[in-house]
C-alpha cells in the first residue's frame, strides 16, 4: 500500500508555496517543496488561472491523499486580503475539482502545532521543522517553508491520513468545552 501524502498550500497572488509531506517508517519526509512564482505577471485573473492550474497538475502527478490550505486572516492593504483570499479559492478549487477535500488552518494554528506558540517567527517555524522533518536538499523560502507548516500541522491535526477516527469538524469552528477536550484527548488527560 503506498504511503499517505499530504499536500499544504500557502497561498499567494504572486507566489504560492506549496509542499508533499509523507511519513516512511516513522521518519516524516518533505517529498517536495517549491513555490508557483507568478510576480511576472500583471493580470490578477491571469495569475489565479495558474494558481489553478498549477495546483491541479500537482495533484495529477504527485495523487496526494489529503489537502491543507492556509487561511489568510490579516492584512493592512483590504485589496491585498482580498487578493490573498482570491489565490486561497483558486487552490482551494483545483484542490476540490480533483476530489479531495480542502482543509483550512489558520497561520496561528499551524505555528503552534509546531512551536507551541501561535505567535512564533517564521524562523522559529523553519527551525523547527528542520529538526522534525527530512528536507529537500536546496534551501527552501519563505513560502514553501510556510507550506510545509501547512502540510505538517494537517498530518499532527489527525486529518492527514484518510479514515481518521477524529472528527472531521473545520479547525477553526470547534466547541471549546472540556468534555469535547477530554473525548478528543484521552491520552493528553492524567488521573487524579
Amino acid at each position: 500500500m503506498a504511503n499517505d501524502v499530504i499536500l499544504g498550500i500557502d497561498p499567494g497572488s504572486r507566489n504560492t508555496g506549496y509542499a508533499l509531506l509523507t511519513e516512511q517508517n516513522g521518519q516524516l519526509i518533505a517529498l517536495r517543496c517549491d513555490v508557483i512564482r507568478m510576480a511576472d505577471i500583471d493580470d490578477h485573473a491571469e495569475r489565479l488561472q495558474v494558481i489553478f492550474d498549477k495546483v491541479s497538475a500537482i495533484i495529477k502527478s504527485n495523487k496526494p491523499t489529503a489537502c491543507a490550505v492556509e487561511t489568510p486572516v490579516y492584512g493592512v492593504d483590504p485589496m491585498a486580503m482580498l487578493k490573498l483570499g482570491r489565490a486561497q479559492a483558486a487552490a482551494m478549487l483545483a484542490i476540490t475539482n480533483n476530489g479531495l477535500n480542502a482543509v483550512e488552518y489558520f497561520p496561528k494554528v499551524v505555528k503552534k502545532s509546531i512551536t507551541g506558540n501561535g505567535n512564533a517567527s517564521k524562523e522559529q517555524v523553519a527551525f523547527m521543522l528542520n529538526k522534525m522533518v527530512k528536507l529537500p536538499d536546496e534551501k527552501l523560502s519563505n513560502d514553501a517553508t510556510d507550506a510545509l507548516a501547512v502540510a505538517w500541522c494537517h498530518l499532527m491535526k489527525g486529518k492527514g491520513i484518510p479514515g481518521s477516527s477524529k472528527k472531521k469538524t473545520h479547525q477553526n469552528n470547534k466547541k471549546g468545552d472540556w468534555a469535547s477536550f477530554v473525548a478528543d484527548n484521552p491520552d493528553r488527560v492524567k488521573g487524579m
